[in-house]
């Protein structure tokens, strides 16, 4: 059990750091804007709601088909990033998401499926 919440933990402090970052240098090279209409803190809070559901989705559907994917952990991470990937592009196609936002959004998670899928594989 202390392997779950650890690797939850790890799962989500990697998912929610990594866009930050990504998101960053997309604002200082980029005209990337933050969202208007909504406080900071209510759009960090927003963003850390959403990554814990993935974080929690991410570890258990591991963890339960852990036979299949314990050797084939980057297989996994794919799976992930293919579905968010496809994701970001409907949003960009969408209103009120630019694709330089659906940009970054594919490269924090070019980044972080497969970082938190070889942290998990470690903890579990």
């Amino acid at each position: 059990m202390a392997g779950l919440v650890l690797s939850f933990i790890s799962v989500l402090v990697i998912i929610y750091v990594v866009p930050f970052l990504v998101y960053g240098v997309f604002t200082k090279i980029t005209d990337l804007k933050p969202p208007e209409g909504v406080s900071p803190a209510q759009f960090l809070f927003g963003i850390f709601v959403s990554k814990v559901g993935t974080a929690i989705a991410f570890v258990a559907i591991f963890y339960i088909a852990r036979a299949i994917f314990d050797q084939q952990w980057l297989l996994y991470a794919f799976l992930w990033w293919l579905m968010f990937v496809i994701g970001e592009i409907g949003q960009a196609i969408g209103p009120n998401y630019t694709w330089k936002e659906a940009t970054a959004g594919i490269i924090s998670e070019t980044i972080y499926f497969p970082l938190a899928a070889f942290v998990m594989k470690v903890i579990l």
